[in-house]
């Protein structure tokens, strides 16, 4: 049975016209060129629409404090995935890694000693993002990420529209965390972690924090989500953020 609410945020943006906002105003080619691509119109089904799962590794969680280590993206719809377009690049951040995060995602400072850095991947990354809807796990990583180190080596930021898998599962479990007398009762939180998330539509398991990896675990945590809750025509500006 389709959802009938919607899990984007209240204040829902027009990303269409906000796009053409931006083409109007970027100095640097590259942001120029992809605002001009635009996007979809917020009435599109989901079905037709050109979707694009992106992960990041990074040095740390705060966007401006820690910096982008590895880049994992694959473009797919919810007919599938385009893993022969699927692209990683590991990434020289311009702040030092940090040992937690090593401990994390396994990228080593020798793993980044001769890695380029970011800048030299834009002009592709970019021309990937550009027309396809990004998909990612939890909002609050690659698009400030993203945003931060392009003003770092552009000079601007970016803006983009997502569509946040961890922001369904939260809308589709507002009940997650239960208080104590239901704990005590035997009711068990509900955790909305890509891999715990994927464990309830019985996808496999996949080992985590590798940006291609769990570029293509997000891209197939939608596809479940949206057969199970939604319907494929729902309309992309009901998801999107």
């Amino acid at each position: 049975m389709a959802e009938t609410s919607s899990p984007a945020d209240s204040g829902e943006v027009d990303w269409p016209e906000r796009l053409a906002e931006r083409a109007a105003s970027a100095r640097h080619p590259l942001l120029k060129q992809f605002y001009e691509t635009g996007c979809v119109m917020p009435d599109t089904p989901l079905a037709n629409v050109p979707l694009l799962a992106l992960d990041f590794e990074t040095t740390g969680l705060e966007a401006s404090q820690h910096g982008i280590v590895s880049v994992g993206l694959v473009p797919f719809t919810l007919a599938g995935i385009r893993c022969s377009e699927a692209r990683h690049w590991i990434v020289k951040p311009r702040l030092p890694l940090e040992q937690t995060s090593v401990t994390i995602h396994g990228i080593t400072h020798s793993d980044v000693a001769q890695a380029p850095d970011l800048e030299t991947i834009l002009p592709e990354l970019l021309e990937l993002m550009a027309g396809r809807i990004v998909v990612v796990h939890f909002k609050a990583i690659e698009r400030p990420f993203l945003d931060g180190a392009l003003k770092e080596r552009l000079g601007e930021g970016i803006t983009f529209p997502v569509i946040d898998t961890l922001a369904i599962e939260a809308h589709l479990h507002p009940e997650r965390n239960p208080g104590l007398l239901a704990r005590m009762m035997g009711r068990k939180p509900v955790s909305i972690r890509l891999a715990d998330s994927r464990t309830r539509y019985r996808l496999p398991h996949y080992s985590p924090h590798h940006a291609l990896t769990d570029a293509i675990a997000c891209a197939e945590l939608l596809q479940a989500q949206i057969q199970h809750h939604f319907d494929p025509h729902v309309a992309v500006g009901d998801l999107w953020l």
